[in-house]
Parts: C-alpha cells; sequence; structure tokens
C-alpha cells in the first residue's frame, strides 16, 4: 500500500513528493542532479524500486525554477546542502523518527554527503549514483553514514573523480562499478542495477533486513 502526498520544504517553498509505504521500514530522500528536478525519470525508477522493499521515498526540488536556470546555482554545493537540510526538517510526522537514507546523483550526492557529514545522527546511509562526490571534498572525513558509490564503468573521468573521493571517506563504504554504463546508466539494464544496489544497501543499514 501506498501514500502518497505533497510537502512543502523550506522558505521557498520548494515542493516535495512523499511516497510512505505500509509496512514501512525506513524513507530514502533523494537530490537530483544538474539540470534537473524531482520529475527524474531515473530517480524515480530506483525510488519506485526501493518502494517495493519497504522502504518510503522524498523526491523534491533542490531549486525554483528560477535558481535552476542560473548555473551558479546549479553548483552551489553549499546551498544545495542546506536544501537538503531543510528537506529533512520539514518531514511530516508519518516519517518522523524512521531510519533514514540519503540518495543522490551527479552534484545532488555532494549536497548529500555534506548533510550527512553535519547531521551524523540522523542519517543512517547514503548512495551516489554517478555523483559527484569530490565537490563534498570538506566533509568527506566527517560523513558517518556507510557510503555507496556506484559508477559507470564507461565514465571514466567520473570513476576517477569517486575513486579519489572513496579515499577521503572515513566511514564504512564501497564502490561498486557497473560495467559499461555511462554517467546516465541509459544502457538496457544499468538502472536496474544501480535500484538493486541501493536497494541492498539501505535495507542492510536502515535495520530492514
Amino acid at each position: 500500500m501506498l501514500n502518497h502526498s505533497q510537502i512543502v520544504i523550506g522558505p521557498q517553498g520548494l515542493e516535495g513528493d512523499l511516497c510512505i509505504v505500509k509496512p514501512v521500514h525506513g524513507l530514502v530522500v533523494f537530490a537530483h542532479g544538474s539540470g534537473s528536478s524531482r520529475h527524474s525519470q531515473r530517480n524515480r525508477q530506483v525510488a519506485q524500486a526501493l518502494q517495493r522493499r519497504g522502504l518510503g521515498t522524498l523526491l523534491f526540488d533542490l531549486l525554483t525554477p528560477d535558481e535552476a536556470d542560473d548555473r551558479a546555482k546549479v553548483f552551489d554545493i553549499e546551498l544545495l546542502a542546506q536544501r537538503m537540510l531543510q528537506a529533512l526538517d520539514a518531514l511530516p510526522d508519518q516519517a518522523h523518527g524512521l531510519p533514514l537514507g540519503l540518495f543522490g546523483a551527479s552534484t545532488g550526492a555532494a549536497a548529500a554527503l555534506v548533510a550527512a557529514a553535519r547531521r551524523p545522527d540522523d542519517v543512517q546511509a547514503v548512495v551516489s549514483r554517478g555523483g559527484r562526490p569530490d565537490l563534498a571534498r570538506d566533509s568527506l572525513g566527517s560523513v558517518r553514514a556507510p557510503t555507496l558509490l556506484i559508477v559507470g564503468g564507461a565514465d571514466p573521468e567520473v570513476l576517477e573523480l569517486n575513486r579519489a573521493a572513496y579515499k577521503l571517506l572515513q566511514c564504512e563504504k564501497r564502490i561498486e562499478i557497473v560495467p559499461r554504463a555511462t554517467h546516465l546508466f541509459q544502457e538496457a539494464g544499468a538502472l536496474e542495477t544501480v535500484a538493486d544496489l541501493a536497494g541492498r544497501w539501505f535495507q542492510g543499514h536502515l535495520g530492514t533486513d
């Protein structure tokens, strides 16, 4: 059973799509990448896979439409991390107390890692899909939540950046390389592999196994 609702986040009135499954074992908040929004089809596909595993999801817009047109704001990791924290603060009563995970793509992964570093008592797990954890370099050593980095094997530049960031993480960590996948995981079966890896990670660290 799925319970869908809309929530409003922060002083900018950012829109969020909250889905609570019943029974629910945890909640995963999504941070989309540059040039995307809460309507990201890739994130929604992963979210639906997590819902089938008994995890609630929140997909929300990190930026207003005007901000999204400003390239500087799209790559302003501090701003994006603040929006992540605002989303955590805006969670309604039905989501309070649930084990919490963060799923970030591209620049959203950096924002998720910064938020995890600042809320070590709240965030139990982080997953990055084709992310830019290097953009959260100053916060990586402070992340306590177990962190999974998923990278496409045919995305060499981002893979190198992830390997460098991986060395800076001091928490439980893993890097998974999806063979033949490019940055957007558009290849047949690639996103399904991402969803399976993420689902296993969250189930293992949000106490749902």
